[in-house]
C-alpha cells in the first residue's frame, strides 16, 4: 500500500508540475522546434494553449515587471492584463508590447468572452507552438462570472488568439533613460507604442548630427547606443514597428537628460 501511495504521489506531482508553467525559469527548452515567424494582423483566430503564473489576482512577476523591462504592469495601460509569450510571440524581445485578443471556450468554466493582453515577459517552457503564460488576473478574466478560481485550477487550457492594435487613449509614448546611462552610453526603454505596440528597430540622432545612428537591442524593449565620443543632446528618436511604420520623436530627450527618467512624446506611427 505504501508503494502504491508513493507512485500516486509522484504521478500527482508530475501533473501539478505540468499545469504550472512559470516564465521565470532559467533555461529555454525546445525553442528551436518552434515557428519563430511573427504573427501578423489578421481576422483569423489561431489556436494556442494558456497557463498562468504569479499571484492569482496579480500581474505576473513579483516585481510587476518582466523580461521586457516594463515596470508597474499592474497599472494602466497594462492593468495586470499581461502575458509571457514563447518565442513566436516574444520574438527575442521585439514582441514586447504587442497586443493580442484571446478567448477560451473548451473548458466548462470559460466564458468565451474576448479579452486583450499585452506581451511583457518571456516564456521559457512552451507547451504548444503558441503558448501564453498569463498573469493570474488575465487567466481569471477568461472565466464565467464567479468561476475565476475554478478556471485557474484547470492549469493548462486551450485558447484562441489573434494579433490586434494596441489602444492607449491619452497616453504618450515613453522613452525611459535607464540607470547606468552616461556620456558615452545611452540605454532607453521604449514603452506605450500605441497601435502597433512593438518595435523592431530604433535609431537615434544627436542635436549636432544630421544623420541617424542605429541603436542596438540590449534586452527586452531596451535599446542602447555605445559611442566612442561624448553624446550630445537633445536626442531625436526614430522607432520602426513590426509593420514597417515609423515614428519620429524630435528632440524628445533633452540635453540635460538624467538616468532613471521618463521623457514622453505624443507622436504616433505613420
Amino acid at each position: 500500500m505504501a508503494g502504491l501511495l508513493s507512485v500516486k504521489a509522484i504521478a500527482l506531482a508530475a501533473v501539478l508540475a505540468a499545469a504550472y508553467v512559470s516564465c521565470a525559469a532559467a533555461e529555454q527548452l525546445g525553442a528551436a522546434d518552434l515557428d519563430a515567424s511573427a504573427v501578423s494582423y489578421s481576422s483569423a483566430w489561431l489556436p494556442a494553449r494558456a497557463t498562468w503564473y504569479g499571484a492569482p489576482n496579480g500581474a505576473g512577476p513579483d516585481d510587476n515587471g518582466g523580461a521586457c523591462g516594463f515596470k508597474h504592469v499592474n497599472q494602466y495601460p497594462f492593468s495586470s492584463m499581461t502575458s509571457c509569450g514563447n518565442q513566436p510571440l516574444f520574438k527575442d524581445g521585439k514582441g514586447c508590447g504587442s497586443c493580442y485578443q484571446i478567448r477560451c471556450t473548451g473548458d466548462k468554466s470559460c466564458s468565451g468572452k474576448i479579452e486583450t493582453v499585452m506581451i511583457t515577459d518571456m516564456n521559457y517552457y512552451p507547451v504548444a507552438q503558441y503558448h501564453f503564460d498569463l498573469s493570474g488576473t488575465a487567466f481569471g478574466a477568461l472565466a464565467k462570472s464567479g468561476l475565476n478560481e475554478k478556471l485557474r485550477h484547470s492549469g493548462i487550457i486551450d485558447i484562441q488568439f489573434r494579433r490586434v492594435p494596441c489602444n492607449f487613449p491619452g497616453l504618450k509614448i515613453n522613452f525611459h533613460v535607464v540607470d547606468g546611462s552616461n556620456a558615452v552610453y545611452l540605454a532607453v526603454l521604449i514603452e506605450y507604442e500605441d497601435m502597433d505596440g512593438d518595435v523592431i528597430q530604433v535609431d537615434m540622432k544627436e542635436a549636432k548630427s544630421g544623420s541617424w545612428m542605429a541603436m542596438r537591442e540590449s534586452w527586452g524593449s531596451i535599446w542602447r547606443m555605445d559611442s566612442n565620443h561624448r553624446l550630445q543632446g537633445p536626442f531625436s528618436m526614430r522607432i520602426t514597428s513590426d509593420s514597417g511604420k515609423k515614428l519620429v520623436a524630435n528632440d524628445v530627450i533633452p540635453a540635460n537628460w538624467r538616468p532613471n527618467t521618463d521623457y514622453r512624446s505624443f507622436v504616433q506611427f505613420s
